[in-house]
């Protein structure tokens, strides 16, 4: 029998920091032994150690402060959002909420949003998604959504121009709006009656890990949605992107 070459030091020394991860004897916040430490233990060059730690960083499992060592990351428990939440938040309420803080069970006053508006052209993709020739004017809505001033979500939106200019809707400081798009459209004589959600997992752009303070290696859930009325598509929004350790997207179906 031709024997199995041994696995390499770098993926040696990870699978121990690993399963020290995973079975809490390296909990969450633990700073990791220094590189020097590591070496001698492993009886290894740090260029290997390196590898080892790099490849946990790359998985999410650890993340590295300047000044600060290597730490094991806190992964955040991970909240559940069903489809029921668009009727939850399409009905009267007491207090003003959206699907955002039904789902991060936060008050209003614990709610922040990020906006940029703008007025644009749909390309190709959107005219489709729309059901309107390219070319028709929109209303261009990005979002940045923060939980007890956490970044948690980015949503790129959009209207029909025709529809949402020169209303409260295009006007950036109206936002938040309690009852967010839904109460919006409804505002407008468009009530939806309809959501349709397609997602997907890629992973974050720049930007997106930078402004969602994302470890690296880690994914997100990109979610095209669209809201619908009897008149036709009123919104779509391309994209919600949501780190994906820090949500489960719960879908129910009645048969």
């Amino acid at each position: 029998m031709t024997p199995v070459p041994d696995r390499p030091a770098y993926l040696r020394i990870a699978d121990t920091l690993r399963e020290g991860i995973r079975d809490g004897s390296l909990p969450p916040g633990t700073r990791l032994p220094t590189l020097a430490a590591l070496c001698d233990l492993h009886g290894v060059s740090e260029i290997v150690v390196r590898q080892a730690v790099a490849l946990l960083r790359g998985e999410g499992l650890v993340e590295t402060r300047r000044g600060g060592g290597t730490l094991v990351r806190a992964v955040p428990p991970a909240r559940r959002v069903a489809m029921e939440r668009y009727r939850a938040v399409a009905e009267p309420a007491a207090v003003p909420e959206t699907t955002f803080t039904r789902d991060q069970k936060i008050a209003w006053e614990e709610y922040r949003l990020d906006r940029e508006f703008s007025r644009v052209r749909a390309d190709d993709d959107l005219g489709a998604l729309f059901e309107l020739p390219s070319g028709t004017e929109l209303l261009r809505r990005r979002f940045v959504f923060y939980a007890r001033e956490e970044p948690q979500q980015i949503s790129v939106n959009y209207l029909p121009w025709d529809v949402v200019g020169d209303t409260p809707v295009a006007d950036p400081a109206r936002e938040p709006w309690p009852g967010g798009t839904l109460a919006q459209l409804a505002y407008l004589g468009y009530p939806p009656t309809r959501v349709e959600e397609a997602v997907r997992s890629r992973m974050p752009t720049p930007e997106e890990a930078e402004t969602l303070n994302m470890a690296g290696g880690v994914p997100v859930l990109a979610i095209t949605r669209r809201m619908l009325s009897r008149a036709g598509v009123m919104e779509v929004c391309r994209e919600i992107v949501l780190p994906a350790d820090r949500v489960v997207l719960d879908y129910a179906i009645d048969l």
